[in-house]
């Protein structure tokens, strides 16, 4: 068979650049690894013109990039610092449904959270003011949780701040995705003097996909909005649904028998309005029940001192005193210069003490001064066996003392 010639790989016509020109290499023409030249791998090396520590690479930089100035909150110095909480109270007395929408939160987060919503649910009816406070500081360190900015706009609406209020539920709805305090959130728009975008967020939505209380509720704010607007008869249609049945009672029905006896007072038809108010009435004892002496509840209330946070005090100088005082600058009480360590004077009046000077053992009144008589009297210590029957060592082998 005749040998074939496939010729050199460099004679070859591939249509490829060689993949290795020469010159180009990690090794010269003499095969040596150039060093130093940054012509490895990855091209030239950048780690040469790279500055040698991370200060150098911050020189002539600001310690913040400016958009972190841009959007960092500026410091409030003057705060008011969160109500303080009883140590009686803890985030197990907070319901599980609500704690366990706190577990995005660190621990200690969600402990201290939890307490503030507990002080809400305590304070909404005897003090509604610290209850927001309360609701506020849950705000502050659990602010992207639906149910605590829930809780702020009802604290919120409860003291009257409505448009804090419905900022704050319109936030939850956002987050949550719910409509339950659309009610609330229309009763606000009519609190801020704007009756139109009260009816008009009323009727943005669908009413037959909202609970029935919630349904309810709607109905009365929107009856409120159109009295605002003078709408007398279009009020009273507002409150014309199907729940408005007085052979039916529910726990909404007192309300709704209430606003709408109130709606036809101002319509002038008194009769018909105190009907529907005797029918609240009614339906409050109905849902109230008449309990025997077997239904009778007994509830046991603790007293809980709430903590108030002491004044802060400004410091004012004393009379006489023109400059401020530095630590460990105060004057001495008898006008004299203060005094440094260690240079306090001795209670004999002697010159004060350097630490060489301060005597190791006290010694006591009965001590005689130790001298050289002294010592020569003192009998010589012996350590270990001692011979009793001579004071001079024997000349006899140990095994014949011994025996």
């Amino acid at each position: 068979m005749a040998e074939r010639d496939f010729g050199s790989r460099s004679d070859r016509n591939t249509g490829r650049p060689d993949r290795k020109p020469a010159g180009l290499g990690p090794r010269g023409a003499s095969g040596e690894r150039s060093s130093g030249m940054g012509s490895g791998r990855g091209g030239s090396d950048k780690r040469q013109d790279a500055p040698a520590g991370r200060a150098q690479r911050r020189d002539g930089q600001e310690s913040r990039p400016n958009w972190q100035e841009r959007v960092a909150r500026p410091v409030d110095y003057d705060k008011p610092k969160s109500p303080p909480i009883p140590d009686e109270i803890t985030e197990k007395d907070l319901e599980m449904g609500l704690r366990a929408q706190l577990k995005t939160l660190t621990p200690e987060n969600a402990e201290k959270v939890a307490r503030h919503l507990v002080m809400v649910n305590l304070l909404i009816e005897q003090d509604p003011e610290l209850a927001h406070k309360h609701a506020v500081a849950a705000a502050e360190r659990a602010g992207r949780i639906g149910m605590v900015r829930e809780v702020v706009g009802v604290t919120a609406y409860t003291v009257g701040e409505y448009a804090l209020a419905l900022r704050e539920l319109l936030t939850f709805r956002r987050i949550s995705g719910s409509n339950d305090q659309i009610p609330v959130m229309v009763d606000c728009e009519r609190g801020l003097g704007r009756p139109d975008r009260a009816l008009e967020l009323g009727r943005s939505l669908d009413r037959a996909s909202l609970p029935v209380s919630v349904r309810v509720n709607l109905a009365i704010a929107m009856s409120g909005a159109r009295l605002d607007r003078g709408e007398n008869d279009l009020a009273l249609a507002e409150l014309q649904i199907a729940e408005l049945n007085p052979a039916k009672v529910f726990d909404y029905s007192p309300a709704l028998f209430r606003a709408y006896a109130d709606t036809l007072e101002v319509l002038g038809k008194a009769t018909e309005s105190k009907h529907w108010f005797d029918l609240a009435d009614r339906a409050e004892l109905a849902l109230a029940g008449n309990p025997g002496p077997e239904d009778e509840l007994v509830e046991v209330l603790e007293e809980i001192e709430i903590p108030v946070l002491a004044e802060k005090k400004v410091w004012e100088p004393r009379e006489g005193d023109d400059r401020p005082r530095r630590d460990g600058g105060a004057p001495r009480r008898d006008g004299g210069a203060p005094r440094r360590d260690g240079g306090a004077p001795r209670r004999d009046g002697g010159a004060p003490r350097r630490d060489g000077d301060t005597p190791r053992y006290p010694r006591r009144e009965n001590d005689a001064p130790r001298t050289a008589a002294r010592d020569e009297e003192r009998q010589p210590r012996t350590f270990g066996r001692v011979n009793k029957s001579s004071d001079k060592p024997s000349d006899k082998p140990s095994d014949q003392r011994d025996s």
